[in-house]
């Protein structure tokens, strides 16, 4: 077995409708906490017209001033939700204040909701608008510190600020893009555009096989194989991110409710939803029941990094309670050794 290079967890940062200030500054804690342990990474979903943070950048700003070390992920923002112009502008602002912490994993999709929303979501233009991956290309271009446009001569108002590229520009961004994606295509896609990989735990099936590990085994190898066919240098990071509940250190409460969580969702596995949609089965159990499973599970061995995504429906406390699990007991038993 190989351990894992990487370490980390994905958090949706929910908060309430009425007092959404104490779910921001809940995840404040939890990055804060997860610092302290050693891990790699935290990464922030992002969530439009939900109790979730719509914005990972803005709390970046914070979590910049909170963490030292810890890196700052996004799992995933929606593209086609963002001009890639600002979105560039807001990223290389928060990795800037966070000392080159920030991972902006992305993905896109066209328009979800109904022509009314649609409207007021997108704007009109939506209808006529281009929601591939060349959305992706553009803010990467925009990262990169690719001109925009030429500078004209100060005229005595306002050119001595002026500049050709998206500001402020931070070296490096670009080349820490992950595409959070779920099917063939997208993989080898992402690997041929040199980003690197991320996949959940919900995917796609191309051909009706319904063994989740290996249809996501199976798109990390073709991820792998068009990366290798296209980069210079050093090959692109794999990360997989599963809902895994350990049961160590919890209270019987604790338990009880991670347990009904579950079983409350194991209905969702071993079929197809939709079109080709499948989901992975989430592990609640011991450190040997985790560890058993992360050692026989395809895509996590063809993985570099692990990540656990914490199921939002839970409290501070569980959440502090996996993440103190996941840093102490479950990774060192796969080798892996928290950050001093």
């Amino acid at each position: 077995m190989t351990a894992p290079k990487h370490l980390g967890f994905i958090h949706l940062g929910p908060m309430s409708r009425d007092h959404p200030r104490r779910g921001l500054d809940e995840t404040i804690e939890l990055f804060r906490f997860a610092e302290e342990l050693g891990l790699d990474s935290g990464w922030l979903r992002t969530r439009h017209l939900q109790y979730g943070l719509p914005s990972p950048a803005v709390l970046f700003g914070a979590l910049a001033r909170s963490t030292e070390r810890i890196g700052l992920g996004t799992a995933v923002i929606p593209v086609g939700h963002e001009n890639p112009f600002r979105l560039a502008e807001d990223l290389a602002t928060a990795d800037v204040l966070s000392g080159g912490r920030v991972s902006p994993g992305v993905s896109v999709h066209p328009p979800a909701y109904d022509a009314a929303v649609n409207d007021i979501v997108h704007d009109t233009g939506w209808r006529e608008e281009d929601y591939g991956y060349g959305r992706i290309e553009r803010l990467r271009s925009l990262l990169a510190g690719d001109r925009v446009r030429g500078v004209p001569p100060y005229a005595g108002i306002g050119g001595d600020l002026d500049s050709e590229r998206v500001e402020p520009h931070s070296p490096g961004l670009s080349d820490r893009i992950w595409y959070g994606g779920g099917s063939l295509r997208s993989a080898e896609w992402a690997g041929s555009a040199g980003l690197n990989w991320l996949v959940s735990n919900i995917s796609s099936t191309a051909d009706g096989n319904t063994d989740f590990s290996e249809v996501q085994r199976a798109q990390i190898a073709a991820f792998r194989a068009a990366s290798a066919e296209t980069l210079d240098g050093g090959a692109r990071r794999v990360a997989v991110a599963r809902v895994i509940v350990p049961t160590d250190g919890a209270s019987a409460d604790q338990v009880a409710r991670y347990r009904a969580y579950a079983d409350g969702r194991a209905d969702r596995v071993g079929r197809i939803h939709g079109h080709n949609t499948i989901v992975a089965p989430d592990v609640v159990g011991s450190l040997d029941d985790i560890v058993a499973f992360i050692e026989a599970d395809p895509a996590f061995q063809a993985a570099d990094d692990y990540l656990f995504e914490l199921p939002f429906e839970f409290a501070l406390a569980d959440w502090r309670q996996i993440l103190d699990q996941l840093a102490t007991r479950i990774g060192p038993a796969l080798g892996w050794q928290p950050v001093a």
